[in-house]
């Protein structure tokens, strides 16, 4: 007989899936700061210029790196936040992948399952966790 999981387990479990949505947001953010020519293949951003790929650096690396680590900063109200930028970004990306015909593209569904998964992980759960009770 399987035996039910712990309310206190499942806390554990969806703290951990939060870490790692965060570490992934982290790590893409380095990503895009030490290597930007790297992802045109995933994204489709084919920067040409040094002002294009300073732009990748800054404005995607740079805020993806602060919103992963922000948590560290300001707790689960950041973590929140980032749940609310991945399901703002899905709510643009899942229309206009049609709208503007790259709805071909696998990394567009990778990119939107990503979004919509972290958004619900960061999204879900307690406004507040329990206090320890040590």
């Amino acid at each position: 007989m399987a035996s039910a999981v712990s309310p206190k387990g499942l806390i554990m479990f969806l703290r951990l899936l939060r870490y790692a949505v965060l570490a992934a947001t982290v790590v893409s953010g380095l990503v895009l700061l030490v290597r930007p020519e790297s992802v045109s293949g995933f994204t489709g951003l084919a920067p040409d210029t040094a002002r294009g790929i300073t732009e990748i650096r800054a404005a995607m690396g740079g805020v993806f790196i602060a919103l992963g680590m922000a948590p560290m900063f300001l707790g689960r109200p950041a973590e929140r936040v980032l749940g609310l930028v991945y399901l703002a970004i899905a709510a643009v990306r899942a229309p206009f992948m049609f709208a503007d015909g790259s709805a071909g593209e696998q990394s567009n569904w990778i990119s939107l399952a990503f979004e919509v998964v972290a958004a619900a992980i960061l999204l879900a759960g307690r406004t507040r966790e329990p206090a320890s009770r040590t």
